[in-house]
């Protein structure tokens, strides 16, 4: 059996961009709550369709760790079916082992449609009912949890009796949104395994079930939860790291230009910051490249078009601005 770095473990899909261009965002009703409008019983133009197969939070997190220069492979299920090919080539054009991916002849694979509205998304999702079931591996140095179906919460209690009997091997969990909905209680074993936790401000709040606004209030309560390190993510305003000393305020890497749409921003993010700390970087240099990442990624269609290397990742920081570095809050 072969010796991973890294090792995502999470539902895939392939993704339709569809990209609206008669539609209007609405947020009287709720302003953190926006919603997208189209006329109801007509027929609705759009501009462009655009099909990007083998993504979802873990594949995008594996194809990321890959191209940054770790030995990557990934735990999935896919159906018997076109969709189920077309993306094991594109896993294997992306250097991904796919050795622990089970193929179900009786199921299908994900499929979400994306409807992409001005720089956003919005995404229609159905998640097939997978039976999960931990294939066997050596010890990684890393495993990335992230989004899994709602039928998943004994595979997540798998996950955690191989993390107890396996010390050694480190978590990055970024939580999707079943694991966010089901809550800590029943993920209590995986939040106290630990060692990187991901999430927005909004989820924090959700995961918590506490509107804290005060940032380095809720860093804290997150790692109270079990994580060594959490990372809360503030969309273009920055991010924010604690690692139960230290709190420090990341701002975001420039945008050369406008993004295109934002899909897989927080998963290039989190991967990339975990990545780079695989690599032995420490968590201030994680933190410089983790905002490169999520700016590239936004520059293009999809979540992986625009995950850099390690090398263009490098070319971009010794262009960044002469204040773009951590701060100590």
């Amino acid at each position: 059996m072969n010796k991973f770095d890294f090792i995502a473990i999470g539902d895939i899909t392939t993704d339709a961009f569809i990209r609206l261009k008669d539609a209007k965002i609405n947020c009287d009703i709720d302003e953190e709550n926006c919603q997208i409008c189209m006329r109801f019983g007509d027929k609705i133009p759009y501009e462009s369709e655009t099909v990007v197969p083998a993504v979802g939070n873990s594949p995008n997190a594996s194809v990321s760790a890959s191209r940054l220069g770790l030995k990557s492979a990934l735990v999935t299920n896919l159906g018997n079916d076109d969709h189920g090919q077309e993306t094991i080539k594109a896993l294997q054009k992306n250097n991904i082992d796919i050795s622990l991916i089970k193929t179900h002849s009786d199921k299908k694979t994900n499929y979400h449609y994306v409807l992409w509205f001005e720089d956003d998304r919005t995404i229609l999702i159905k998640h097939e009912e997978y039976d999960y079931q931990l294939p066997t591996f050596d010890p990684p140095a890393w495993i990335y949890l992230s989004s899994l179906g709602e039928n998943s919460l004994d595979f997540h209690n798998q996950i955690a009796t191989y993390l107890k009997n396996n010390p050694t091997v480190k978590l990055a969990f970024q939580p999707g949104t079943f694991q966010i909905k089901t809550g800590y209680k029943n993920l209590k074993d995986i939040y106290t395994s630990t060692e990187i936790f991901f999430c927005n401000v909004q989820e924090a709040q959700r995961i918590l079930k506490r509107n804290i606004v005060d940032i380095k209030e809720l860093l804290v309560e997150m790692g109270k939860l079990g994580p060594k390190i959490v990372v809360i993510t503030d969309g273009p305003k920055g991010a924010y790291v604690y690692d139960g000393q230290s709190t420090w305020f990341m701002p975001p890497y420039p945008d050369p230009k406008p993004p295109l749409e934002r899909t897989g921003a927080g998963d290039s993010f989190s991967s990339c910051f975990t990545s780079a700390l695989a690599l032995g970087k420490p968590i201030e240099e994680a933190m410089r490249w983790a905002p490169i990442n999520s700016m590239n990624v936004v520059q293009h269609i999809g979540a992986q078009a625009g995950l850099l290397t390690q090398k263009e990742l490098l070319e971009w920081l010794a262009k960044a601005p002469v204040d773009y570095l951590p701060k100590k809050i």
